[in-house]
């Protein structure tokens, strides 16, 4: 039988997109990767130093201590914004005009561009004519250019207030697909609302959060305008983030190789440390990777003993 004949003209749509990517990704991917092997000083005069670069960047202490920092601070996001995202989603109307309201209000930080994000708050936070930083001195004493606690709360409360609306939004459309029928089963049972979230939500919720995990970590650990706005990563370097360093070595030093050693390094660890947890995430989402439970083994092992009696008399 003759095979049908397959038109691949389609694919030739795609190449636009193709093109696109390749001369905003792969070609600069290309040009730092060339960076970060060469010591390039002049347009004739080229070093070749190997991995030298990526041994300088794996031990410098003032890279480590950003490392540090932005982890830190990507654990605190996460511990902080998913919970409040969760329980702001719970909270908004289901449907109506004040559902559209809210949809809305909660979009609002979203649509602020980072920079104007970090100067408003700038101006915000102020302890002379900001109304936060105003209001917050009348309880105790506030400046963040001189106290690292007070930039690095600023630094989170900013973030938070501006990307906690994604985590909400992200799940208020997860808690609105989930069939009515649920809560249906869950009212006739007489169960009670902690109940319905963690046995009826909090499962149909699993994809959602994971989606929400991802993108909030690798947004969290790439944080840069805003910090460097507020406090520019001071003081001192209490909340130099790595994006920020990195530009002070890229542009502030222009030490080119060791900038492009730092942003290939910088790429991989996110690649990577996305992949790994997502495919934590979705270990039991995998086939053959059901979790068996004792009472699950005690079944199977009834089942088998009944199927070998039933083996037995069929012998005699």
């Amino acid at each position: 039988m003759d095979a049908k004949r397959k038109n691949n003209k389609a694919w030739f749509l795609v190449l636009p997109v193709v093109f696109v990517v390749a001369f905003t990704a792969i070609i600069p991917l290309m040009a730092v990767a060339n960076y970060s092997l060469q010591d390039i000083q002049g347009a004739d005069n080229r070093i070749f130093v190997g991995l030298d670069f990526f041994k300088r960047v794996a031990t410098d202490p003032n890279i480590q201590d950003a490392f540090a920092r932005n982890l830190t601070l990507s654990m605190q996001v996460l511990l902080i914004q998913i919970p409040l995202g969760i329980f702001l989603a719970r909270l908004m109307p289901k449907s109506g005009w004040k559902a559209s309201a809210a949809l809305v209000v909660v979009a609002i930080p979203l649509i602020i561009p980072w920079n104007v994000v970090g100067t408003t708050w700038r101006i915000f936070t102020r302890s002379d004519i900001g109304l936060g930083g105003v209001l917050v001195n009348k309880f105790t004493d506030y400046n963040l250019s001189e106290s690292t606690f007070d930039a690095w709360v600023t630094i989170l409360v900013m973030d938070t207030w501006h990307w906690t609306p994604l985590v909400t939004l992200l799940v208020y459309a997860g808690l609105r697909s989930i069939p009515q029928a649920y809560y249906q089963a869950a009212a006739i049972d007489g169960a009670s609302a902690m109940a319905v979230f963690r046995f009826v939500e909090l499962p149909k919720l699993k994809r959602v959060l994971m989606i929400a995990l991802l993108l909030r970590f690798m947004d969290s650990f790439m944080m840069y305008t805003e910090p460097f706005v507020v406090t520019g990563g001071g003081p001192g370097s209490s909340t130099q983030t790595l994006s920020i360093l990195l530009t002070t070595i890229a542009i502030g030093q222009f030490d080119i190789g060791v900038a492009g050693a730092f942003s290939l390094m910088y790429f991989l660890f996110i690649q990577i440390f996305s992949f790994l947890f997502f495919t934590v995430l979705t270990l039991d989402e995998r086939p053959g990777a059901t979790k068996v439970t004792p009472k699950d083994k005690r079944k199977l092992r009834e089942e088998k003993e009944e199927n070998q009696s039933i083996r037995n008399l069929r012998r005699f």
